[in-house]
């Protein structure tokens, strides 16, 4: 079994400031798919042009933190957000549900296709085959954090997380 590296979620601070893994994985997961995205579009003439996707980018942001946000808040604890609704907005407390996050995408992305006048399908594709990259970089966070690991198991792989010192477990984030 191995032993759960002691990573701390902090990458790096800056006197006050402290860079999380999460907010570099968030960072690289979109910025990369934004690259992609770009060119996908320019190689398939696309309706949607790489100049559209920059803008996109800030809808995209939107759609990710907001309802990954909401959707940990209403699925998980909804009580305990609605007895102290200021804690909503503590998000470096941890607490984003990808499914929040995909149904955010998806209403953001409409409203822009709508704004833009141009296929909700089309914007959805590129989205979908960039979104890969996203997850990706999501899924090395989760296991910085020893968090999302999977059932317990004697393989030889198997991993002993800070939150369960008892049983190797899966990495099934890295899966």
């Amino acid at each position: 079994m191995i032993v759960f590296p002691d990573i701390d979620p902090i990458a790096f601070s800056f006197g006050p400031i402290s860079v999380y893994w999460y907010g570099i994985a968030y960072t690289f997961g979109i910025l990369l798919g934004l690259y992609y995205a770009k060119k996908l579009s320019k190689n398939y003439s696309l309706e949607i042009t790489p100049k559209m996707l920059d803008d996109y980018l800030l809808y995209l942001v939107i759609g990710v933190i907001v309802g990954g946000r909401l959707g940990y808040v209403f699925m998980y604890d909804p009580i305990k957000y609605l007895m102290n609704p200021l804690e909503i907005l503590q998000i470096r407390n941890g607490g984003m549900s990808f499914h929040g996050g995909l149904i955010g995408v998806g209403l953001v992305s409409y409203i822009f296709s709508i704004r833009y006048k141009i296929s909700f399908l089309s914007l959805v594709d590129i989205v979908s085959i960039v979104t890969p990259i996203g997850i990706f970089f999501g899924r090395i966070a989760n296991f910085i954090n020893g968090e999302l690991y999977g059932r317990i198991t004697d393989l030889p792989w198997a991993i002993q997380f800070p939150m369960d010192i008892y049983h190797g477990r899966h990495p099934s984030q890295i899966y």
